[in-house]
C-alpha cells in the first residue's frame, strides 16, 4: 500500500455537467494545462461518446498533456469504449474509464438488467477495453446503495477482466464517513484479487459530506480520489480537490499520506475554473474563498498580530492566496497593478494586460478603493471573454418613476457594430429586449437574473449572474461593472455567447434571419 494518494480530477467531465458550466475547446485546454501545473495525476477529459464536441475536446486534451494520465468516460457498451479509446489513444498515458450501475434500483429501473446480466456486461466491457488500452478503470455506479455481496462479485470480475483501478462511487451523496470507509475495508478484505487493483473514491456532496467521506475512504484503503476544482459538479457538486489536498497536507499527523498536488497552484486553478464557468466561489469557501484568510474580529486580529498560528492552520501563501486587504487606487501605476495580478494568479499577455489596466483605471476613477475582489471580477469579465463573437460596446438607459423605460444598446457582433433602442417594463427588461432585438434568440428562456455587490460601499462593483436555457441546454453568464445595467448587459451577452457556441451557430445568423 503506497503512501501517495493519486488525484483524479474530473472537472472537465463531471464538473462540466454542473448546469451552466459547459466549456468550449479552448477553455478546456486552458483548464487542463492548469491541472497539470497543479500536479493532478489523472485528468478525466470528458465523455467522448456524448457529442462530436466532447470527442474533439478529449482528443485535444490527450494530445496536449505531458505528465498526467488522460481518461475518457465510457458506459459498458462496446461503441462507447471504442469511441473513448479513439479519443485518448494519442495521450502519453491513456486510460479508459468504463462504468455500469450495480445497485438494485439502478439495475431494475435504469438498465432493465438482471444482476447476472450486469455481471456479464462488466466482464464483456472491461475485457474489450483492456484489449484496447493497458490502463482501465471500472466504476460501480451507485456503489453505496449496492448489495455488499453483489458488489464484491462485480469488483472481482472487473479486476479479473483487466481493470487496474476500481472506483466505488457515492454517486448520489448517500454515504456517511463511517459507512463509506467500512465499504472500502470490506471490499478490499473480501475480494480475492483486490491486491491487483488501486481502489478509488468518487463522492458527491448532497449531504455536505463529500470530503469527509473521501478522507474516510482513504483510511479504509483507497489510494485514488476523484474530485473537482471548487467542488463543482452535478447537483450539490463533488468533493473539492483543494480541500482534500490541504486536509492531507495539514493533518498529516492523523492522515499519514501525501499527494502530488502543488499547493501554491490551488488558488490559480480555482480562479481559472470560476472565471471560465461563471460559477462564483462563495466567500466562506474553504481554502480558496475570499474570506478563507480574512480576520475581522478584534480578538482574532490581536492574535494574528502576535502569531498567525493562533487562528490560521495554514498560510495564504501555501495555497497561492495573496493578501486580501491590499488597496489599490487611481494613483497606482502599471507596475503595482501587474504585481497585484501576479499575486492573484493571473498571467496575461501584453494586449490582455493593456485592456485590463484600462478597465482598472476607469474603475479607480469611479471607486475610492479597489480591492482584490474588484480586480478578480474585472479581469475575469474583461480578459477571459475578450474574444467573444458578441461584445458590449455602449449602454444607455432612460428610466424613472414616470416611465416607460428605454435602453439604447450597441453591440459588436462578429466585428460589426449594431445599435437598437428598445422600451421595456423597467430598465433591465428594456436592456434585455434590446439584446434580443440585435441577436434574436426567441427559444432561449431567462431562468436566473441575480445581482450582488463585489465589495462593500455604495460605489461597489455590481456582479451580475444570468442563466439562459434553450432546448435542454443551460448556460451561465457573468458580468461586472460599477454600473449595474452595464454589468447586466455583459452578463447576458456572456451567456448568449456560450449559448451560440453550445448550439453550433454563428452569432450573425440571427441578424441574417432578421434582415
Amino acid at each position: 500500500m503506497t503512501d501517495t494518494i493519486r488525484i483524479f480530477d474530473t472537472t472537465l467531465r463531471d464538473g462540466e455537467q454542473s448546469p451552466g458550466c459547459s466549456m468550449n475547446l479552448e477553455e478546456k485546454l486552458r483548464v487542463a494545462a492548469q491541472l497539470e501545473a497543479l500536479g493532478v495525476d489523472i485528468i478525466e477529459a470528458g465523455f467522448a461518446i456524448a457529442s462530436e464536441g466532447d470527442f474533439e475536446a478529449v482528443s485535444a486534451v490527450a494530445k496536449q498533456c505531458e505528465t498526467a494520465v488522460v481518461a475518457s468516460l465510457a458506459r459498458a457498451a462496446l461503441g462507447d469504449i471504442d469511441r473513448a479509446w479513439a479519443a485518448v489513444r494519442h495521450a502519453k498515458q491513456p486510460r479508459i474509464h468504463t462504468f455500469i450501475a450495480t445497485s438494485p434500483l439502478h439495475m431494475r429501473v435504469k438498465l432493465n438488467l438482471t444482476p447476472e446480466a450486469t455481471l456479464e456486461a462488466i466482464r464483456t466491457s472491461v475485457s474489450h477495453a483492456r484489449n484496447l488500452c493497458a490502463d482501465i478503470e471500472w466504476s460501480a455506479e451507485d456503489a453505496t446503495r449496492t448489495d455488499p455481496d453483489f458488489l464484491c462479485r462485480a469488483v472481482e470480475i472487473a479486476i479479473a477482466a483487466g481493470a487496474s483501478t476500481i472506483n466505488l462511487p457515492d454517486t448520489v451523496g448517500y454515504a456517511t464517513p463511517e459507512t463509506y470507509g467500512a465499504m472500502f475495508r470490506d471490499v478490499i478484505k473480501r475480494v480475492p484479487n483486490a491486491d491487483k487493483a488501486v481502489f478509488s473514491t468518487h463522492c458527491h456532496n448532497d449531504l455536505g459530506l463529500a470530503v469527509a467521506n473521501t478522507l474516510a475512504a482513504i483510511m479504509g484503503g483507497a489510494r485514488q480520489v476523484e474530485s473537482t476544482i471548487n467542488g463543482i459538479g452535478e447537483r450539490a457538486g463533488n468533493a473539492a480537490v483543494e480541500e482534500i489536498a490541504m486536509a492531507i497536507k495539514v493533518r498529516g499527523d492523523i492522515i499519514p499520506f501525501r499527494t502530488n498536488v502543488v499547493s501554491t497552484e490551488i488558488t490559480r486553478a480555482s480562479r481559472l475554473v470560476s472565471g471560465i464557468t461563471g460559477m462564483a466561489v462563495q466567500a466562506n469557501k474553504a481554502i480558496v474563498g475570499a474570506n478563507a484568510f480574512a480576520h475581522e474580529s478584534g480578538i482574532h486580529q490581536d492574535g494574528m498580530i502576535k502569531d498567525a498560528g493562533t487562528y490560521e492552520i495554514m498560510t495564504p501563501d501555501s495555497v497561492g492566496q495573496g493578501a486580501t486587504n491590499l488597496v489599490l487606487g487611481k494613483h497606482s501605476g502599471r507596475a503595482a497593478f501587474r504585481q497585484k495580478l501576479d499575486e492573484l494568479g493571473y498571467k496575461l499577455s501584453d494586449n490582455e494586460f493593456g485592456d485590463a489596466f484600462k478597465r482598472f483605471k476607469d474603475l479607480a476613477d469611479a471607486k475610492k478603493a479597489i480591492w482584490d475582489e474588484d480586480i478578480v471580477a474585472l479581469v475575469d469579465d474583461e480578459v477571459l471573454r475578450g474574444h467573444d463573437a458578441i461584445q458590449v460596446v455602449e449602454v444607455e438607459i432612460y428610466c424613472g418613476s414616470n416611465g416607460p423605460q428605454r435602453a439604447i444598446l450597441t453591440l459588436n457582433i462578429d466585428g460589426e457594430e449594431h445599435t437598437a433602442a428598445v422600451r421595456g417594463n423597467g430598465p433591465v427588461d428594456a436592456l434585455f429586449n434590446a439584446i434580443r432585438k440585435l441577436v434574436p434568440h426567441d427559444g432561449a428562456v431567462l431562468q436566473l437574473y441575480q445581482v450582488h455587490a463585489v465589495t462593500a460601499g455604495t460605489d461597489a462593483q455590481a456582479e451580475v449572474s444570468v442563466m439562459l436555457a434553450e432546448d435542454g441546454r443551460t448556460v451561465r453568464g457573468t458580468g461586472a461593472d460599477v454600473d449595474t445595467m452595464v454589468a447586466s448587459a455583459r452578463a447576458y451577452v456572456n451567456a448568449l455567447n456560450k449559448l451560440m457556441v453550445k448550439r453550433g451557430r454563428n452569432a450573425l445568423e440571427g441578424l441574417e434571419a432578421r434582415a
